[in-house]
């Protein structure tokens, strides 16, 4: 597999950086490190939250103490690359709400969408402003080779981590500060402003002046609250909740004690299902009654749209390549990994008969839960899944297991290999642009392929070499 600091016994130029540090500091000083930059995170209190295993579900997500570094050129392509696919998933948003082109021309099935349970038929007909669905998109992407990248699903609806990557960013920038004195690593702080710009850009029709923007939470019981709070702080918006807002005359108010004040544009980090009682779950106590009226009629911008989800969904993900050709008329930079749909006949005779040696997902899981990993489960653990898979075939997807790349982590006996992602953020405005970095996700357990923080993994801080910078 490729080790993304070694090239055999010779370190590769991106990681020299990391290299020279080591060789004139000596692996104890980075072990001191650790514990200073673990202190900084407990008086921060960066936080996320693991439901269902009991005691208390907040926790300090491990961080390790070794940059992932990618060169210039790398870099490159990996942000054209998300950059195309996020323009693609827009494209393919707005289409299937509206003239659904890409189903008559027979590319995509007509009941992968209908009959998909993040479809909302109530933005049928609708465009939002700028034609964009989904905001901000996380495309969660693999490393087989230098030159190699897969993209392994993306994440259209409310992709969380962009908090991690900005505080990992100024727990490394306190610890190593002569590494980047130097300018030679790219910086990521730009991150608000460049949101901030993005949600300006969308403003709705009715707004006429300076738009005024905030961030909608479910509370803090949510386990991505600490992001919200963050984020709020960061671009200088209110954090608000649903019982903060109500919708008059088709226009939103924030409730404060100088009298209502309008909101334009609003981040939504709460999902569909709970944002308007009046569309979704009559039940939700979390979302504000008639927004979805106010939004349709130009009142307010909804970021991310209601109805992203379908976008995301592990079974359209298997088209996205199609999608960046009719569309953009433009081969997939970033390809995808490849899949089998077990809806299908043929590939589910496949994926039955091969269910050891794949990884098999639920089409609508998320964080690494109900996956099988054929090469790490136990007969009864295939046999098991098998059953489940042969139940509900369209509800199942299977990929090949890949050679994941690795990154040097911190152990007790110094660097040791451990597999990675990267979430980059990619935020669409008037412009597609993302910052120079993004989450690293490393699966600290040697040998294992899970990196998700609620099932043991950590993050790291990545960075982005200026060109001439290795």
């Amino acid at each position: 597999m490729f080790n993304e600091m070694y090239d055999g016994d010779e370190v590769r130029p991106e990681y020299r950086i990391v290299a020279d540090w080591l060789a004139a500091n000596g692996p104890d000083a980075l072990n001191e490190k650790r514990e200073e930059a673990e202190a900084l995170f407990k008086r921060i209190g960066i936080t996320f939250a693991v439901y269902g295993e009991g005691g208390d579900p907040e926790r300090l997500i491990p961080f390790d103490m070794v940059p992932r570094i990618f060169g210039a050129d790398e870099w490159e392509r990996i942000e054209a690359g998300s950059i195309q696919r996020t323009r693609a998933l827009n494209a393919f948003l707005t289409d299937v709400y509206n003239d659904r082109e890409i189903i008559k021309a027979g590319i995509v099935p007509a009941e992968m969408v209908d009959q998909n349970e993040a479809y909302e038929p109530v933005m049928k007909g609708f465009t939002p402003p700028g034609g964009i669905f989904s905001h901000i998109c996380g495309v969660d992407l693999v490393r087989t080779a230098p030159d190699e990248a897969f993209v392994l699903e993306d994440n259209c609806r409310t992709p969380s981590g962009i908090s991690y990557v900005l505080e990992n960013r100024e727990v490394m920038s306190r610890m190593f500060p002569e590494l980047f004195r130097s300018g030679r690593v790219r910086p990521v702080d730009h991150y608000g402003d460049m949101l901030a710009e993005a949600m300006a850009s969308v403003a709705p029709p009715m707004c006429e002046d300076e738009p005024t923007m905030a961030i909608m939470t479910p509370g803090h019981f949510n386990s991505a609250y600490y992001e919200h709070t963050f984020l709020a702080d960061l671009m200088g918006v209110e954090l608000v909740e649903g019982q903060d807002l109500f919708v008059e005359g088709d226009r939103l108010y924030m409730r404060t004690v100088y009298g209502p004040k309008r909101i334009d544009v609003l981040y939504r980090r709460i999902d569909d299902a709970f944002l308007d009682p009046k569309v979704f779950n009559p039940e939700s106590m979390l979302g504000v009654p008639g927004i979805i009226d106010a939004y349709k009629a130009g009142g307010v911008t909804i970021v991310n749209a209601p109805g992203s989800g379908v976008a995301d969904d592990k079974a359209i993900y298997t088209y996205v390549p199609e999608m960046v050709e009719f569309y953009l008329g433009e081969k997939a930079i970033l390809p995808n990994v490849p899949t089998w749909r077990c809806g299908r006949e043929d590939e589910l005779k496949y994926v039955l008969e091969n269910l050891g040696d794949l990884v098999a997902k639920e089409v609508h899981g998320s964080g690494g839960y109900g996956m099988l990993i054929g090469p790490k489960a136990t007969a009864q653990e295939i046999e098991d899944y098998r059953k489940r898979i042969e139940a509900d075939p369209a509800g199942f997807i299977a990929q090949p297991t890949l050679a994941l790349s690795t990154s040097p982590v911190l152990v007790e006996q110094g660097l040791a290999p451990r597999h990675v992602d990267l979430r980059p953020f990619v935020i669409s405005g008037t412009e597609t642009r993302l910052i120079p970095g993004g989450l690293t996700r490393v699966a600290l357990k040697e040998g294992s392929l899970v990196v998700n923080s609620s099932q043991g993994g950590g993050v790291k801080d990545t960075w982005v070499l200026n060109a001439g910078g290795v």
